[in-house]
């Protein structure tokens, strides 16, 4: 036992087997009794998890739901203290650092990947001198300026600034009144840099912290690809595909986003790095609309990024018939030879899914698709092999003849 006394939860019998094999969430369902109020145990708190047998599994994080316990250590004789997210933080940027992150043309990388790094609930992305801190539950919440503290400590990391973002992260239920806003510095740059190409990253009133770090390794592949092609960029959000396509030398880029503030920051973006280049044009409008009305042939190489069809398992039906709408769509347009890049990030959707979704739309088409690539988050995003529902984003690369 630790030096710190904390509350336990006992599991019921059998359900201990998960935890065994160090999956990170225990569910509520689980326990023998799930605390209620008045029981001396509060959303956040730090508790003991117990076997049914009595013995010591661990420590974590309690919150109301469906997760009810996210594990932060198997060892509860580890203190959970200032010391531990420390080691833990440290332990992340030593990984980074071995992925060879930052480096000369890349200052913007995700340094914590919630369970990934052993710190669930928890999202650290790193833009240049600034860190976007992200709780997702409770118990980092209550956390944030200890790792706020002890980012600005780690002497190599070079953060002077620590930005919180969890206004719509964390369980609304847990009615934590959480305020957008820096922890530590203030505003210093916006612009970071990836592959030696510069963004504006808008971590005020962005999407997630800002920007998707995650796609940066798919960007650099549909550079490759890009060189004379027609490219359209579905989705665009803040364009990052769209900028990278003109750095691999496409004739031409049209990005398309239902948003009109997403098209302003993608044309900002574009500007940023190839001033006044006509190749660019921007739409802001439904993607479905968009496709529908497109000419066939036009574009020979297409990029379908949607935001999260389904974030929970309950909209998994609907989510799939999304994903193969919009695949036969871009299959019965695309010109012949043409290339696509079909993405989900909706955890919920798993690789099978997804790419029987995509061959669904594809023998609807009756093109003749064949798989150039599969694939999935950067390194930076590391999946724990205990938590293989770490592993969220699903990509393709197809040609169509």
């Amino acid at each position: 036992m630790g030096k710190h006394q904390y509350k336990t939860l006992k599991l019921r019998r059998g359900k201990e087997e998960s935890l065994d094999r160090y999956h990170p969430w225990v569910f509520s369902g689980a326990l023998v009794d799930m605390p209620q109020e008045g029981d001396g145990i509060d959303e956040g708190d730090i508790v003991e998890v117990l076997a049914s047998d009595g013995r010591s599994i661990g420590l974590g994080h309690f919150q109301i739901g469906s997760i009810a316990v996210r594990m932060l250590t198997f060892d509860a004789a580890e203190e959970i203290d200032a010391n531990f997210y420390d080691r833990r933080l440290r332990q992340a940027y030593a990984m980074r650092r071995a992925l060879g992150l930052p480096s000369a043309t890349t200052n913007a990388y995700r340094l914590v990947h919630g369970e990934g790094d052993f710190l669930p609930g928890l999202v650290v992305d790193i833009y240049g001198k600034t860190a976007v801190v992200q709780a997702h539950s409770p118990g980092m919440h209550f956390a944030r300026n200890i790792v706020a503290t002890t980012l600005v400590g780690i002497e190599d990391l070079g953060v002077d600034s620590v930005y919180y973002k969890s206004e719509t992260t964390l369980p609304y239920k847990a009615r934590l009144d959480a305020q957008n806003g820096y922890l530590i510095g203030g505003f210093i740059s916006d612009i970071a840099e990836e592959n030696g190409l510069k963004f504006r990253i808008d971590w005020l009133r962005g999407q997630k912290t800002g920007f998707f770090v995650d796609q940066r390794d798919n960007r650099l592949l549909v550079g490759r690809y890009s060189a004379g092609r027609s490219v359209l960029n579905m989705f665009c959000y803040t364009g990052g595909f769209s900028v990278y396509a003109l750095s691999g030398g496409a004739r031409e880029v049209v990005s398309v986003d239902s948003s009109a503030k997403a098209i302003t920051l993608t044309d900002a973006n574009v500007a940023l790095n190839f001033p006044d280049d006509t190749r660019h044009h921007s739409a802001a409008e439904d993607a479905f609309r968009y496709l529908d009305s497109m000419e066939s042939g036009r574009h020979d190489l297409i990029i379908l990024d949607p935001p999260a069809f389904a974030k929970h398992r309950t909209a998994l039906r609907n989510a799939l018939q999304g994903y193969r709408r919009l695949n036969a769509r871009a299959f019965e347009k695309i010109a012949p030879g043409g290339i696509l890049f079909t993405f989900s990030c909706s955890q919920a959707v798993n690789r099978e899914q997804f790419r029987l979704a995509v061959f669904s739309a594809a023998a609807q088409s009756r093109r003749r698709v064949r798989i150039l690539h599969q694939l999935t988050q950067p390194a930076d995003h590391p999946v724990n092999i205990y938590h293989p529902e770490g592993e969220y984003l699903k990509g393709l690369v197809l040609y169509v003849e």
